[in-house]
């Protein structure tokens, strides 16, 4: 498909210190194709991203599209030295590290709604996927809509409207900018994490994650997985281990997977 959106800029990314960036012009899935890497031995710091991404997936199964070089479709490759019990913290740190990005790169707000969803205004700008292809491993796969125009949104009919950079607000958002970055706070945050042996306090994670979190203080239902009973309930603070701490009339619940959805 023909495209006037430039592409990302191969040699800048590929400069990139502690990373190895690897920009494919069209690939399934940047989870699976760093997934498969993992399993063939590839070193932590490989990072796949796709100008277009033709079978991209978000949580819960859900698909995630978008025109070619229009958004960023990317995964990176993590071998954390720290206890496999601290590993629910790297979703977050993700999350929390393309807020920042986004912030940086166009001024715009971003909130996260937990565990690692981007919102702009309140409309879904971004989600993040999180996979263990073997032991020792983690594939984060991100996926963030940059310059979609209104009519080029996908349809969530049972999520949070969609939005973009672009719709939001940011002037001319640079997708190679963007991922320069979204890599260089990962990399911050992840070094502190690591050094800190995954404690979310001791590395200042845990506070960052607080300061940006949109679900904490409202009403919220949980829908939660394997059948057990939803939650509805107010959403009070995000424990030591990564959990949504949901308080209802039986006393303070923690999530550690479930779809959240904010109640007015």
């Amino acid at each position: 498909m023909e495209t006037n959106r430039p592409p990302l800029d191969r040699d800048r990314l590929a400069a990139l210190p502690g990373w190895q960036v690897e920009v494919r012009d069209e690939t399934g899935s940047t989870n699976a194709d760093v997934a498969a890497a993992a399993r063939d031995g590839a070193a932590a710091g490989l990072v796949v991203a796709a100008e277009s991404q033709t079978a991209g997936r978000g949580r819960l199964g859900r698909d995630w599209q978008s025109p070619p070089r229009a958004g960023l479709a990317l995964s990176v490759l993590l071998r954390p030295t720290v206890d496999v019990s601290r590993w629910g913290w790297l979703p977050l740190l993700a999350g929390v590290a393309l807020a920042e990005a986004v912030r940086g790169e166009t001024g715009l707000e971003p909130e996260l709604k937990w565990p690692n969803d981007l919102l702009l205004g309140g409309r879904k700008c971004a989600g993040l996927l999180a996979e263990v292809p073997e032991p020792g491993a983690v594939v984060l796969g991100i996926g963030l809509n940059v310059t979609l125009a209104g009519d080029e949104l996908p349809l969530t009919p049972t999520g949070l409207p969609a939005t973009s950079l672009l719709v939001a607000g940011a002037s001319a958002p640079d997708r190679t900018g963007l991922t320069a970055a979204l890599l260089a706070r990962l990399g911050e945050h992840y070094a502190a994490w690591e050094q800190a042996g995954g404690d979310p306090d001791k590395s200042g994670l845990r506070d960052a994650y607080l300061r940006i979190c949109a679900t904490l203080g409202r009403q919220v239902s949980v829908l939660l997985p394997g059948g057990d009973a939803d939650l509805t309930g107010e959403a009070v603070t995000v424990d030591a281990d990564g959990r949504l701490v949901v308080r209802t009339a039986t006393g303070d619940h923690p999530v550690a997977a479930g779809d959240i959805i904010h109640l007015r």
